[in-house]
Formats: C-alpha cells, sequence, structure tokens
C-alpha cells in the first residue's frame, strides 16, 4: 500500500459511524467471545498460526463475525478476498476460485474467501464453493446469523468448522463503550464526554447484546447533545432514551426495584394472575433481565406454589427454561409467557415445600435416622449375614402393587410430612394415601 493510499483508508475509516471507527483490529483489541478465540483455544490459535481451514461463524448480530474475519484478513500471509452474498452468483465464485488455483500453482498463496451472510447464497450458489473448498484451492470463511444447519448446504459444513458466538454480556459491552470513550484516535476521547451511569445502563440494555447497536446509540447521544457553558458533553438518562428511541424501565438488577418487580412477579403467579404476571414479565424482558433468571424463578414457583395440585406445572416450567436456552432472545419471551400463564392459572398447593421443610426441622433436633434393617441394602455379597433386607416385603407381589409396611426410622413412625390439600390433581393423591393407610379422609 502506499502512502496515498494508506492517507485515504485512513481519512476515510476517521469519517466513518463510530462502530466502524472502533471495530478491533487484532485479538488484542477483541472483547467478549472467550469460548471461540479466548487464550488457547482452538480458533485463536489457528489464527495467531495461519493455520486456518475452513469455518462457519455462526451468532447474532453485532458479536463480532464480520471483525473476526477482518482481523483475520489482517493476520493472514495469505490472499484475503471478499464475496458479497447478495450481489455475487456463481460466474463470480468461479472466478474467485480460478484466480486462486492460479496463485496457489504460481506463488504457493492461499486464498481466503469471506462471505459474510453467506446463508443468503442459494444451493447453487453453496455447490460451486463445495469443489474448491474440498480440494483446499480456498479457506472459506462463512459468516451468518441463521442457524448454519438449516441454511448451510450440508455437505459445504460438514467440511467447515463451526463457530458459534454468543451475545454479548453486560460487562463485555461496558468495556466496548468505555473503550470508545477513551480513544483519541478513533473514538469519542477527544470530546468532553460524561455520561451518567443510568444512561450508559440503558444504552447497554437496549442494544440487546448488540456492540455495534451500542456504539451508534453512544454516537447519536454525543452528536445531538449540546455541550454546556464549559464545553461539556452531558449525557443523561434523557438523552440516551432519545438516543435509543426507548424509554427505560425504572430496574436495576441489583437494586430495590429489582427485588420488587420479582417480588412482584411471582406473588402475581402465586395468587393465580396471569395478567399482573405477564405485565411483570414484560417489565423484566424490557429491562434485559437474564431469561435464564426468569425460567428459574418460573421453575421455583411451579414447584412451591402450584406443587401435585398440577404436576404438568412444574414440566411446562422447565420445558420453557430449556426453550429460551435454545432460542434466545426476543423468542425466548414466548415459551417464558406460556409458563407463566400456566403456572398463574393452575391450582395451587405448597403441601410438597412444607412437606421437605418439616423433614428439615425434624433432622434439626434429636429424630432418630437409622433406617430399618428391612429397608436396608441387601445387594452385595454379605448383606444377608447382617440381617439386612430381612422382612420386606415387594409391593409389586400384592394387589394394587401396594403393601402396608413401615418405611420410616422407629421414633418417627406415622410422622406425617406430606398433607395434601384436596385441590387439582393433589385431592386424587390425599385420597389415594388415606386409602393406603387405611385412613378415614378428613373432610
Amino acid at each position: 500500500m502506499s502512502i496515498f493510499e494508506y492517507t485515504a483508508e485512513n481519512r476515510m475509516r476517521r469519517s466513518a459511524p463510530l462502530a466502524e471507527r472502533m471495530r478491533p483490529r487484532s485479538l488484542e483489541e477483541f472483547f467478549g467471545q472467550g469460548g471461540v478465540v479466548g487464550e488457547g483455544r482452538l480458533l485463536r490459535r489457528a489464527i495467531v498460526a495461519d493455520r486456518l481451514s475452513s469455518l462457519i461463524l455462526y451468532g447474532p448480530p453485532g458479536t463480532g463475525k464480520t471483525t473476526l474475519a477482518q482481523i483475520i484478513a489482517n493476520s493472514t500471509k495469505a490472499q484475503f478476498t471478499e464475496l458479497n452474498a447478495v450481489s455475487s452468483g456463481v460466474a463470480d465464485i468461479r472466478r474467485v476460485v480460478q484466480e486462486a488455483k492460479d496463485r496457489l500453482a504460481q506463488n504457493e498463496q492461499r486464498t481466503v474467501v469471506f462471505i459474510d451472510e453467506i446463508h443468503r447464497f442459494n444451493k447453487g450458489q453453496q455447490d460451486a464453493l463445495l469443489p474448491a473448498v474440498e480440494k483446499g484451492l480456498i479457506v472459506l470463511i462463512g459468516a451468518t446469523t441463521e442457524n448454519p444447519f438449516f441454511s448451510v448446504n450440508a455437505p459445504l459444513l460438514s467440511r467447515s468448522r463451526l463457530f458459534k458466538l454468543e451475545t454479548l454480556g453486560r460487562d463485555e459491552l461496558a468495556q466496548i463503550a468505555r473503550r470508545a470513550l477513551q480513544d483519541t484516535e478513533m473514538g469519542l476521547g477527544q470530546m468532553l464526554l460524561g455520561v451518567d451511569d443510568a444512561a450508559m445502563t440503558h444504552m447497554i440494555t437496549q442494544s440487546a447484546g448488540d456492540a455495534r447497536s451500542l456504539l451508534n446509540a453512544l454516537e447519536i447521544a454525543a452528536l445531538s447533545t449540546e455541550p454546556d457553558a464549559a464545553g461539556k458533553i452531558h449525557i443523561t438518562l434523557a438523552v440516551a432514551e432519545e438516543s435509543t428511541q426507548q424509554r427505560a424501565i425504572l430496574y436495576d438488577k441489583t437494586g430495590d426495584k429489582h427485588y420488587d418487580i420479582i417480588s412482584a412477579f411471582i406473588k402475581s403467579m402465586r395468587g393465580g394472575d396471569p395478567d399482573a404476571a405477564l405485565f411483570w414479565l414484560a417489565c423484566m424482558v424490557k429491562a434485559g433481565e437474564d431469561p435464564r433468571f426468569i425460567a428459574r424463578r418460573i421453575i421455583i414457583c411451579a414447584a412451591e406454589d402450584v406443587g401435585n395440585a398440577d404436576p404438568r406445572a412444574l414440566q411446562v416450567a422447565v420445558a420453557a427454561h430449556q426453550a429460551v436456552e435454545l432460542l434466545g432472545m426476543p423468542e425466548g419471551r414466548i415459551p417464558l409467557a406460556q409458563a407463566v400463564v400456566y403456572v398463574a392459572s393452575a391450582p395451587k398447593s405448597n403441601a410438597s415445600y412444607f412437606g421437605i421443610d418439616a423433614a428439615l426441622e425434624v433432622l434439626e433436633g434429636d429424630a432418630e435416622v437409622e433406617v430399618p434393617i428391612h429397608l436396608r441394602d441387601a445387594s452385595y455379597k454379605g448383606a444377608k449375614h447382617f440381617g439386612h433386607g430381612k422382612g420386606y416385603i415387594y409391593p409389586h407381589d400384592h394387589p394394587g402393587h401396594h403393601v402396608k409396611q413401615e418405611y420410616l426410622p422407629k421414633g418417627l413412625i406415622g410422622k406425617r410430612f406430606y398433607k395434601p390439600s384436596g385441590l387439582g390433581y393433589e385431592k386424587n393423591l390425599r385420597e389415594r394415601l388415606a386409602y393406603w393407610r387405611g385412613e378415614k379422609e378428613e373432610d
């Protein structure tokens, strides 16, 4: 590159949006994705050693897919070529492959071909890449926001390593913002800027893990705010709201609002009000609360407050947690909402919750915990010598697959920890237990 080309490139970069200017140029400047490019990870070692094989980078927008490709371009000795997945056709692919073949034959130089949004390539275009990838004529780097198992041809995917990039966390986004505010060359460090904590928290929350979105909001806030008499630009929560076009929800993950809203959320489900529960769920989703935290609270409520009055509530809650892990946000809000409505609308019983606490309370005292001889393990050699299992009655050998015998330690016989309610499915459990015990069911 000549001095004139270098100067022109720098001038263009300085006039680019903040997100483009702050794009990391090396792995040392790259924040997040420790599971993919952290110290000792396969992709990092391959980049440093310049020994890449074909790979697919998959993840949400703003997580660093294109940035990683550019870092590779800056560090590799191979020829780096980009194809536009929207405008490139099969003829362009064949041209690039032929150039790569000639380059390898003449200079023994490899070619890395980067295709952003590779899911936009149709089957024919992807098939045109396959022979070159298979023979090692090119090293393919594909970036996609779509699940590659659905959007990339199986033969092409099988010949590439798949790396999944995760949504950036709040701490990583804060580091990115801090770097932009401090960088005097390409960032906002040359400006006299002050950003309130509440404003920064709001912009980070609204960016939803997208670094590009965060930097765009920060730049808009800085450039659209008039400086005060001292020449300082003060970015307040109101400015941040205007820059993101989103009103802030008064919610702090470590403050009173956090605990107040989650308390209202749980009490609404416990109290059987699905409308209120959905409202408090919406507050947490809007504020960027970790959906896994929300899912865990629903699971607890399903077990503690619904219990065996409707055992399916726990199944629905656990399924919602798994669905959130699979889908991520914002789609994860849908199974969360389904679980919230189910748990809130289900019949309630805390008998299991009280039962375990009652058993734990007994253990705090001087209760005997000696296992009765007939219940002890008799499966190992020599157990019968000690009398283990003697007198045990196998329930399946009896009508109804039940037989009356004692299962509690001596001293606790007759103790009732579980006292089922008469609501929902638990009514059936109460009637069955009363029948087994030979007790008259209470009214």
